[in-house]
C-alpha cells in the first residue's frame, strides 16, 4: 500500500523501499516534520486528524496524478495522524524516477497537491492555547475541528 495513513511514528526506509526499482536513477525523500516556532508562536505538540477513506484516496489520486505527469515515476506517500511533538516525523513522500529532475519535481508537487486537497487538519497546541488550523494550506478555519460539509473533489 504506497498510499496511507499511519497512527504510528513512520518508517521512513519503508516508504522509500516502496519505490525503489531497477530502473530508478533518482529517489527523492521528503519528510515534514513538526516545528517549533510558527509565525512567533512556541508549538508544543499538534494533533492532526482526518477524513481517513477520503485522505487516502486524495493521496492514490496524487499519485495517479504524478504517473501522468512523470510516467516512469513511482510515489509512495504516509501521513502521520494524532498527536505529534516537536520533531516527530508529519509526512513522508518518496518518489523514484530514471532522472534526479523528475524526482524533485514530482516530490515537491506530491506536497503541494497533499496541502490543496487532501482533508488532514491539525490542531496547534501553544503555550498559551490552542487551536484547529483548518484546510493545509490555512485558507479556510475549521472552528470545530472539521469541515462543516464535504469538500467537493478536486
Amino acid at each position: 500500500m504506497n498510499f496511507e495513513l499511519s497512527k504510528e511514528p513512520i518508517d521512513i526506509q519503508s516508504v522509500i523501499d516502496k519505490v525503489v526499482s531497477r530502473n530508478a536513477g533518482a529517489v527523492t525523500t521528503f519528510i515534514g516534520t513538526v516545528r517549533e516556532m510558527t509565525k512567533g508562536k512556541k508549538t508544543l505538540f499538534l494533533i492532526y486528524d482526518a477524513y481517513e477513506a477520503m485522505a487516502v484516496k486524495k493521496l492514490e489520486q496524487i499519485g495517479a496524478e504524478i504517473s501522468e505527469r512523470w510516467p516512469d515515476a513511482t510515489t509512495a506517500i504516509t501521513h502521520r495522524t494524532g498527536k505529534l511533538e516537536i520533531t516527530d516525523i508529519a509526512v513522508v513522500i518518496a518518489v523514484s524516477t530514471p532522472h534526479r529532475n523528475d524526482a524533485y519535481e514530482a516530490n515537491r508537487y506530491a506536497i503541494e497537491r497533499i496541502k490543496e486537497i487532501v482533508p488532514i487538519w491539525k490542531k496547534e497546541h501553544w503555550e498559551d492555547g490552542e487551536k484547529w488550523i483548518g484546510n493545509q494550506l490555512e485558507t479556510v478555519e475549521y472552528p470545530a475541528g472539521k469541515p462543516e460539509k464535504e469538500d467537493s473533489d478536486d
